[in-house]
């Protein structure tokens, strides 16, 4: 038996309870501060930009629901040109999903375009 096989053991032999069921519950969240957090924001007017901005800023991570605004509306265009400029300034990145959602990233942190699973 190799040395992997001795630290892996055989995978084949385990059973439900060699797995622990995680409560979020057992977690001290106050105990270490994440180096990023992702928000889900709402986008309904230019002053909703406001907050999504300085979360990017601050190195957060945003999935903003569009849908409340039209798309053929000016606004919307404005809108994604404001977080696509901080996007580029802090190095982060940013999409569109559809017509309902736009993914903003901070530092470092990039979109793939290719969906998982369609390789």
């Amino acid at each position: 038996m190799g040395l992997m096989s001795k630290i892996l053991g055989d995978r084949n032999s385990r059973s439900t309870g060699d797995y622990v069921e995680l409560n979020p519950d057992d977690f001290d969240a106050g105990t270490s501060e994440a180096a990023m957090e992702v928000h889900i924001a709402e986008i309904a007017g230019k002053e909703d930009v406001i907050d999504i901005k300085d979360a990017v800023y601050d190195g957060d991570l945003i999935i903003a629901d569009i849908t409340r605004l039209r798309t053929e509306d000016p606004t919307v265009e404005h809108i994604t040109d404001e977080l696509r400029q901080v996007a580029e300034e802090v190095g982060g990145d940013i999409v569109q999903k559809g017509d309902d959602q736009i993914i903003v990233t901070p530092t470092g942190v990039s979109i793939s375009r290719e969906k998982l699973g369609t390789r």
